[in-house]
């Protein structure tokens, strides 16, 4: 499904969009299924149901999340990519990118926060061979964007400046708390990227 979707986005970045700026947005509703084989429920589902954990800052988001540990799909559930409902998140306290992700995207939206939550590809010099896929999300307060990183393991890399570490991400897809999602031209333009290399999740 997403390589057809690709292609359509590359011909409508060509027609609107000469620059090629990843971070770009694209006039296009992305639909439920490019956001991952995880994604199997609509966007609602992160918010049915109550929490049992209580925020009410930024700082307990954090203190929260330092204390739960990465584990891979694999692992956890044996399927390549499976999104925890945030109340199984909270009583695992274990999960990859998306499950911290959709974990802190649904906490900023009980603050009142402009949120994201946003997946891609994560940009590693190291081993370019590598296409790291990725969730995250990206918040704006006073209005300035902040990417948030909550699967880091300190806090000082888990929220920087998105102006900052724009250069180390390529966007794919996005969608508020509204439930609006939205394609970036990073989709288009990765649609184009040579074959053949190996795909991993962070």
């Amino acid at each position: 499904m997403l390589g057809p979707v690709r292609r359509a986005l590359h011909q409508l970045r060509l027609r609107l969009f000469p620059v090629r700026d990843p971070w770009q947005r694209l006039p296009y509703e992305a639909p439920l299924d490019v956001y991952g084989d995880g994604a199997r429920h609509g966007f609602d589902w992160v918010f049915e149901g109550d929490s049992t954990i209580a925020v009410s800052s930024l700082d307990d988001i954090l203190d929260w999340l330092g204390a739960c540990q990465y584990e891979t799909d694999a692992n956890l559930f044996r399927e390549a990519d499976y999104w925890q409902h945030p109340h199984t998140f909270e009583q695992l306290r274990r999960g990859d990118c998306e499950d911290f992700a959709l974990w802190a995207w649904r906490k900023l939206a009980e603050l009142g926060v402009d949120a994201e939550l946003c997946v891609g590809r994560v940009i590693a010099i190291a081993r370019p061979d590598i296409e790291y896929q990725h969730a995250w999300v990206v918040y704006r307060l006073d209005g300035t964007a902040y990417l948030f990183e909550p699967a880091a393991l300190t806090p000082s890399k888990m929220i920087r400046p998105l102006a900052e570490v724009m250069d180390e991400y390529v966007p794919h897809f996005a969608v508020n708390h509204r439930f609006e999602t939205n394609a970036f031209v990073g989709c288009a333009v990765d649609s184009h990227r040579p074959e053949g290399r190996r795909t991993e999740s962070l």
